[in-house]
């Protein structure tokens, strides 16, 4: 288990070799479930497809052992920019302000001569910095009539977000310096919470059923943590901000809704559209009369995947305008294109929505690229991969050298399909936020090609998996007889990969 983690290319000049360093357009939804993209083959997804975004997939390499350091938004995006852990970064949890000052992967490509850019989330809490070039939103956003800011000032610009960021971004790339590559951060709102899809969706998946998962009413025997959290669709959804339900039949008013102000950034021509959309469906869910609360649970989980999957689909609309515009313009083939989350998410695993949790559902990312010249088309990549892993493999590509401070290693060797006898068999894990908004307890792991441990050290409850014979982590056999040996492996293993990041002892203990 103590294999080095320090594999990496040769890096090559590009001025020695003489070849064009290539574009990169790195697209990254929010809370974008692996099991919806339908290119990792889930029942949910052939039933809900995403064509453009399998086509990168497709045309190129897909990650099947893909994670994140800490399954947050804000996490996850310093991570990628930094190729450091979180403690290392200083974004420990959604809140904290990042620190623009440090080094990152858009200040080194600026310095190699590309031009650099970032349009669309940021949920950083401070300026973007190393960017000739910044349109975010604000916090969060909206999905209907969204705050933009910029350099300059801020304004609402009306229309569905997902459709604006697209129609940015093909404008940023018209007007860029065609004598430099460009880097271009396309970062949507979209999955996030509170799943408003664009008008065109409203109906889309109206008629389909999805199917439940088999520990939709898991009950978390052996698992206290799980026990204590606050995402449950059944039991912690909201009625109104989420699933779009009505106080009554006839009504056009939405039940509890916490954020009023999402509905009211509508104009009134959209608000009435939306109402006269939704006022049959809610009236037929009355109609129903549903008074069991496991029928009304699925009921939820169904409009729950309706309105995901119909904001799911204005995404892969949009990577598929990407594309097109690449084409049309001869950029494809020396852009290298990449779609990704900044995590996945419960499509009712567990019962659950949400991330967080150290399980398979939320700690794996999505991620796919596609670039000819180094990846053959179809190459699928089992070894384990990290969103620290990012900034190394996009600068390798480039032939710019890496720092020796980041904490990722580059995983060209296995884009290439080379040999790489001294890749990493273990991954690290850590999530701070706590008490958060839905109370998932920090806890720190590691997850190797067959284990799983992980540490809520602040409550003193150890879990782990056999995910070779318990793949939905289901049956925590922390201390059962047999497993002494692999606990002291992975407990040892977790010591040596907290002394490689230097993680702080004060991140590894209980709080006074």
């Amino acid at each position: 288990m103590g294999i080095s983690v320090c594999y990496c290319l040769p890096v090559l000049s590009a001025d020695k070799n003489g070849q064009k360093r290539p574009n990169i357009l790195y697209i990254m939804s929010d809370d974008h479930a692996e099991t919806a993209i339908s290119a990792y083959g889930s029942s949910v997804s052939r039933l809900a497809p995403t064509p453009s975004i399998d086509r990168i997939a497709r045309e190129g390499a897909l990650l099947k052992a893909n994670y994140c350091c800490n399954s947050l938004s804000g996490p996850s995006r310093a991570a990628v920019m930094t190729g450091l852990h979180s403690h290392a970064n200083g974004f420990m949890q959604n809140g904290n302000r990042f620190d623009g000052s440090q080094e990152l992967l858009q200040k080194i490509l600026q310095r190699n001569n590309y031009q650099t850019a970032i349009i669309g989330k940021w949920h950083l809490n401070s300026r973007p910095t190393g960017f000739d070039y910044w349109c975010i939103l604000n916090d969060q956003g909206e999905y209907y009539n969204p705050d933009f800011i910029t350099e300059n000032d801020t304004s609402c610009v009306e229309g569905y977000v997902t459709d604006i960021i697209t129609d940015k971004c093909i404008d940023w790339l018209n007007h860029r310096d065609m004598n430099k590559p460009f880097f271009l951060m396309m970062h949507h709102k979209a999955c996030h919470r509170n799943w408003w899809p664009a008008e065109r969706h409203y109906h889309l998946y109206d008629h389909t059923v999805f199917p439940v998962p088999e520990n939709f009413f898991d009950r978390y025997k052996n698992r206290v943590a799980a026990q204590k959290q606050k995402m449950n669709i059944y039991r912690d959804m909201y009625e109104g901000h989420d699933l779009k339900m009505s106080v009554s039949p006839g009504s056009d008013s939405l039940r509890y809704d916490p954020w009023p102000h999402l509905f009211n950034r509508m104009t009134l021509e959209q608000r009435l559209r939306f109402n006269a959309n939704y006022r049959p469906k809610n009236d037929s869910f009355w109609a129903q009369h549903i008074t069991n609360e496991e029928e009304l649970a699925q009921w939820k989980y169904q409009r729950y995947m309706q309105e995901y999957m119909s904001t799911v689909a204005a995404v892969d609309e949009s990577v598929g305008e990407m594309l097109l515009y690449l084409e049309e313009q001869g950029l494809l083939d020396n852009t290298i294109i990449v779609y990704t989350s900044d995590q996945s998410f419960y499509l009712g695993e567990h019962g659950w929505f949400d991330k967080r949790f150290m399980y398979e559902e939320s700690m794996k990312m999505p991620f796919m690229i596609r670039y000819p010249k180094d990846i053959q088309a179809g190459t699928e990549v089992s070894k384990l991969t990290q969103n620290i892993d990012f900034a190394p493999t996009f600068l390798n590509m480039c032939n710019i050298a890496v720092p020796e401070y980041m904490q990722g290693v580059s995983f060209l060797p296995l884009l290439r399909k080379e040999k790489a006898d001294y890749w990493r068999n273990s991954l690290y894990y850590h999530y701070y936020e706590y008490p958060g908004f839905h109370s998932v307890q920090k806890h720190f792991g590691v997850r190797t090609l067959r284990y799983k441990l992980i540490c809520f050290y602040e409550i003193g409850i150890w879990e782990l998996y056999d995910l070779e014979n318990d793949p939905h982590e289901m049956n925590n056999i922390y201390g059962q007889p047999g497993t002494e040996w692999i606990t002291g492996e992975l407990k040892r293993e977790i010591k040596r990969l907290q002394h490689l990041y230097e993680v702080p002892e004060k991140y590894t203990r209980k709080e006074k």
